[in-house]
C-alpha cells in the first residue's frame, strides 16, 4: 500500500513538473477571465443555490468539477484528434455554442429578461438531481468545450516533454481554480441577490452588464468560426 501511494505522488509530482511557471501562470488568468464571464454554469449554479439553497447549489457544483475532468480526460487522450480528423465537428461544436451563448444574451436582454443574481423558482430536487444538472450542463457548455479543446493547448509545450501530462496538470490548474471561484459565488449568491433586487438601477445594470458579455462572448467565437472552416 505504501509502495502504490509512493508511486501516485511520483506520478502527480512528475505531472505537475511537467509544465512551465510561464504556463502555468498564463493559463491561470486566462481561465480566470473564462470562469467569470458569465454562462451556463453559472447562471445554473446561481439560480440553484437563491432558489434552493448553498447545498445544492454545492452539490451542482461538484457535478460541474466532475464534467471538466471528463472534458479533461477525453481532450487529453485524443478527443482533439478525433476534430482533427473531422474538422466539421469541431466547427459545429463552435457554431453551436455562438448561437447558444447569443440565445442566453438576447434572454437576458430582452425586455423582461432576467439577469444572473435575479431569484427564479425550481422545484424541489432530490440530492442527486442538482449534480446531475451540474454535470450536464457543463458538458454541453460551449465554454468548457474552448477552454479545453482550444484554449488549454495553446499552453502546452511539445517540446519541454510529456504533453498529456501537461495537458492534465493545465486542466488541474483549471479545475481547481474554477471551483473556487464558482463556491464563492454559490456562497455569496443569496446574499449578492438580496442586495441587487433592494436597488432596482444595479439590477437593471446587472442584466446590461450580464447580457452584454454573454453576447461579447459569442461575437469574438463567431469571429473563430469561419476561421476554422478555412483552415
Amino acid at each position: 500500500m505504501g509502495d502504490v501511494d509512493v508511486s501516485r505522488a511520483d506520478c502527480g509530482e512528475k505531472m505537475f513538473d511537467a509544465v512551465s511557471w510561464s504556463a502555468a501562470g498564463g493559463i491561470a488568468p486566462a481561465a480566470l477571465v473564462m470562469v467569470l464571464t458569465p454562462g451556463p454554469n453559472m447562471i445554473s449554479l446561481v439560480s440553484r443555490s437563491i432558489a434552493q439553497g448553498r447545498t445544492a447549489g454545492l452539490i451542482s457544483l461538484a457535478g460541474t468539477g466532475v464534467g471538466f475532468v471528463v472534458y479533461m480526460t477525453m481532450a487529453n487522450l485524443g478527443l482533439a484528434v478525433v476534430f482533427v480528423v473531422v474538422p466539421w465537428l469541431y466547427i459545429g461544436l463552435k457554431a453551436a455554442g455562438v448561437l447558444y451563448l447569443a440565445f442566453l444574451a438576447w434572454k437576458t436582454l430582452r425586455p423582461g429578461g432576467i439577469g444572473v443574481f435575479e431569484t427564479r423558482p425550481l422545484a424541489p430536487d432530490s440530492p442527486g438531481k442538482p449534480f446531475r444538472m451540474g454535470l450536464v450542463t457543463n458538458l454541453l457548455n460551449p465554454k468548457a468545450a474552448v477552454m479545453y479543446l482550444a484554449l488549454i493547448p495553446q499552453f502546452v509545450d511539445t517540446h519541454a516533454g510529456d504533453t498529456v501530462a501537461q495537458g492534465f496538470a493545465l486542466g488541474g490548474i483549471q479545475i481547481v481554480g474554477s471551483l473556487i471561484v464558482n463556491a464563492t459565488i454559490v456562497l455569496a449568491a443569496g446574499s449578492i441577490a438580496g442586495f441587487i433586487a433592494s436597488r432596482p438601477a444595479w439590477l437593471r445594470w446587472q442584466r446590461r452588464v450580464t447580457g452584454s458579455m454573454l453576447g461579447l462572448v459569442a461575437v469574438v467565437l463567431a469571429v473563430e468560426v469561419p476561421r476554422a472552416a478555412k483552415s
